[in-house]
Formats: C-alpha cells, structure tokens, sequence
C-alpha cells in the first residue's frame, strides 16, 4: 500500500495499545464501585435483568392497574357481608336529657320534624318555668321473612364479586399481554441495533477500500464518495436503531410499573430455537373478557330480581323497652332541683309490624324495571360482542402464527443468497469487474436479509403471545417461553 497506508496503520495500533492499557484501569474501577454501590430503593427493578417469565410475573406483582383490581375485588366481597347483615336483627338504643317547660295543649300536628313531641295533659295556666325530663329506651327489630328480597340483594352482591374476580382476570391478561409486547419490542430494538451496527461495520471497510483505490488512482474518486454516502446513511440506521431501542425500553419500564432506570432484558433463550408447538385452544366462553362480560349480565338480571321483591311487604318482629323521668307532675307543680334526671316510669312492649310500600310509587318502580331490563339488554348485546370479537382475534392470530412460521422458515434461504451475493459483489470490485453500486445494492440486501431474519424469530414470539392473549390465558405461552428443566 506504499508510506500513505503505512502511515495510516501505526496511530491505529497506538490506538489499540492505548485502550488495552486503559482496559484494566476501567475493570478496576468498576469493580470497586460495585462493591460500595448499594442500590437505590427505586431503582431495584432497573437492576435486574429480566427474562420473559419473571418481566409477566413482576408486572403482576407491581403494576398498579392490577392492584387496584385486587382492591376492587376485596370491595365487592365487603359488599357481600354489607348484604348478609340484612339477615341479623337490629337493636337501637337511645338516653336523653333534656330542660324545657311543660306547657302541654290539645290538639293535632302534622307529621314534621321540627317541634318535639310532648306528653301528658294539658296544663290550666301556662308557665315559663322550666323541669328536667329524661327518657331511655331500646327497641329490637327483626324480619323474619322478607318474600326474598334480602337473598335477591346477597345475590346482587355475589354477582358484583364474580364481575370484580373476572375483571381482574382480564386486567391481569391485559397488562401480561402489554409487557410480553414490549418485552419483544425491546428484543427486536436490540436486534435491530446489532444488524444496523454490522451493516456499519462492512460500510466502513468499504468505504476504506474504495479511499484507498482512489488514492492510489485505480478508481475514480466518485467512487470513494459513495462509499461515504452509504457508510454515512448505516450510520445513520443505527442511530435511529439506538433511538429506538431507548424508546422500547421505556414503554417496557412503563408497563412493568418502574418509574427510574432502564430495563434490561434476557431473551436469548427465545431466539435460540423457535417452539413447534402452538398455543392451546379453549373455549371462547372461558375467555376473561366474555366472562367479565357475562358476569355484568348476572349483575343486571340480579338487580331486576330486587326490583320485583321490592313492592311487597315485610314483617318485622319487634320488641323495645323504654323509660322515662319529668320534673312535672301531673297536677301541674313543677318539681325544682335535680327532679327528672332519675327515670320515674319504665314499660316494655311486644308486637308485630307489617310495612306495605308507598302505593303511589309504582311509576317511579316502573321506571326503574324498564331500566333494569334495559341494562340486562346492553349487557347481553355486549357479551354476543364479546364473543364475536374473541372469535376475531383467534383466527387473526392463527393467521398471523402460521404466516410469522412460514417467513421465519424462509429468511435462512433469503439471508444465505444475500451474504453469497454481498461476498461476490465485494470479489468483483476488488477485481476491477463491479463498481461501487453493486455492492453497495448487495449490502443494503444484506442488511435488510440480517435485520428480517432477526425479527422474524421475534415475530414468531409475537404472533405466539397474540395467540395466547386471544385464548384468554398465557398458560400454554408461558410453557413454550420456559426452558426444559434440563436445559437450564
């Protein structure tokens, strides 16, 4: 190569000797920042470095959507206690003091809330004087039977609980099938950065073969500037490759519940060797979306079930036993200091109460029947929905596994013509046969080849976790993502 390639080589081999020197200093320093380091309290997951299995189980575990699914669900079950109580007895108790007159009077008043009720007969003269009454009593009140209405309104509450259990299902599935998407997208990213970074690599050397001709004058040096261009253009690929693996990276942080850090990801295991199985298939009805919507159903038709119950009457049971005190006396004296504090009279009662429901409220039941039909209407529509746009999604994923199989077996075949192509290419400008754009074509198929033939594999995962996601349940997906015990 003559004095100008000589020149050339010896700062890139000080260059070399200079980070190899520099090597160890870096290792030393690592190391003992590393055993000082402690990590800091929201940076832990950021840490880690995760596989597929543990990224779905801490997504679980930390993602706030799931959390409050779980809340909802030991609310729902509260509310079913609420409900059963209806069953036991009440007892209401109630001790007052009070001073006021006495001036009593004949006569009716309305039923209101504002002026207390008084007791006893109506005094000869009115008199502002004043006396201390006292009254305590407790009242027990129980319904024995209530033509349903209680097991209508438990039924109601159970009802609510099935649809928070289901929800939550479908929460859990949602948010597994989101981080099984990311985590596959931050896989591909990476892939995408190590072939952009190898087409960068050949564009280099190229790009220095073609300089070097062109020093030398056995070949134009339009031909140097093209090998810039191209070299310049996979420079910039790779830039937006790194731009959009940290992209990944942060909606796989987002989705894992991490609000610091990156994530780091292991899924080389993935793409060692693709699963021939595919997933299971269960019925459309055990899906959690056609089950959270079912459960809606059971909700609407069990409010319908109180609704009728609630224009009928109930029997109460009750007892109370009650006294009272007064500082006035029935012959109109007025007892002074402390009198009727004390309890003077106590009596007890027993009986039977029947409570007919307002008659005139039957427009208003009515209209809350037609709503309640109504809403079991909706809801219905929306699981015929739900089972239409499950069916939906099985065969687009069904299509999309077999079509992500069929390219992945196809890239070996794609990517082999490629490099032979490239290789060629690269011999016949060398030879003085081709020109720059040859080979500049074969690297650019090259790298397409390279870069398909990564994400195809990936892609297979893909269509995989859709399927899964379709069927309602990352059982069987989790089966293939997993290693053979022996393997590990």
């Amino acid at each position: 190569m003559g004095l100008k390639a000589a020149s050339r080589v010896r700062p890139r081999l000080l260059m070399v000797r200079l980070r190899l020197s520099i090597v160890p200093v870096v290792c030393v320093l690592l190391a003992s920042g590393g055993a000082s380091a402690q990590p800091a309290a929201g940076q832990a997951a950021a840490s880690q470095v995760l596989t597929l299995d543990q990224a779905l189980q801490y997504a679980l575990d930390h993602y706030p959507a799931v959390r409050a699914a779980v809340e909802q669900i030991a609310a729902s079950t509260a509310g079913v206690s609420v409900a059963r109580a209806a069953y036991l007895p009440r007892l209401d108790s109630v001790w007052q003091s009070n001073r006021a007159t006495a001036n009593n009077i004949f006569g009716q008043v309305l039923p209101q809330s504002v002026i207390p009720a008084m007791s006893g007969p109506a005094l000869p003269l009115a008199s502002s004087q004043s006396v201390w009454g006292s009254a305590a009593g407790a009242l027990l009140s129980w319904e024995p039977f209530d033509f349903g209405l209680r097991q209508a309104t438990v039924a109601g509450a159970e009802a609510a609980v099935t649809r928070a259990r289901a929800s939550e299902t479908l929460t859990r599935l949602d948010v597994q099938g989101a981080v099984g998407a990311a985590f596959l997208g931050v896989l591909a990213a990476e892939r995408g950065v190590t072939a952009t970074q190898a087409d960068v690599d050949r564009r280099d050397v190229l790009a220095r073969a073609a300089h070097t001709l062109a020093d030398n004058q056995l070949r134009p040096g339009a031909e140097a500037s093209r090998a810039d261009a191209e070299r310049a253009a996979a420079q910039t690929r790779f830039i937006q490759s790194r731009q959009s693996l940290t992209l990944a990276q942060t909606t796989m942080a987002r989705v894992l519940g991490v609000t610091t850090g990156t994530i780091a990801i292991d899924g080389a295991n993935l793409l060692d060797q693709l699963p021939a199985a595919d997933v299971n298939a269960g019925g459309a009805t055990a899906h959690p979306l056609a089950q959270a919507h079912q459960a809606a159903v059971d909700v609407a038709r069990a409010q319908e079930d109180v609704l009728a119950r609630t224009d009928l009457p109930r029997l109460y049971l009750q007892s109370s036993v009650f006294a009272r005190g007064s500082g006035a006396n029935p012959n109109g004296q007025l007892s002074g200091g402390f009198d009727g504090l004390g309890l003077d009279r106590a009596n007890w009662a027993a009986g039977v109460q029947i409570v007919f429901p307002n008659v005139f409220d039957f427009t208003s039941l009515r209209a809350r029947k037609a709503a309640a039909f109504a809403s079991e209407r909706v809801e219905t529509a929306l699981y015929d929905e739900a089972l239409l746009t499950i069916a939906s999604q099985r065969q687009a994923a069904a299509a999309m596994v077999e079509a992500a199989r069929a390219v992945a077996a196809n890239m070996p075949l794609q990517l082999s013509a490629a490099q032979q192509s490239e290789a060629q290419a690269r011999a016949r400008y060398q030879a003085g046969l081709a020109s720059i754009v040859e080979v500049a074509d074969t690297q650019s198929l090259l790298a397409q080849a390279e870069l398909q033939d990564q994400l195809a594999r990936v892609d297979v995962w893909r269509a995989l976790l859709a399927e899964a996601v379709a069927q309602g349940t990352l059982t069987s997906f989790l089966a293939l993502v997993r290693p053979p015990s022996g393997a590990r």
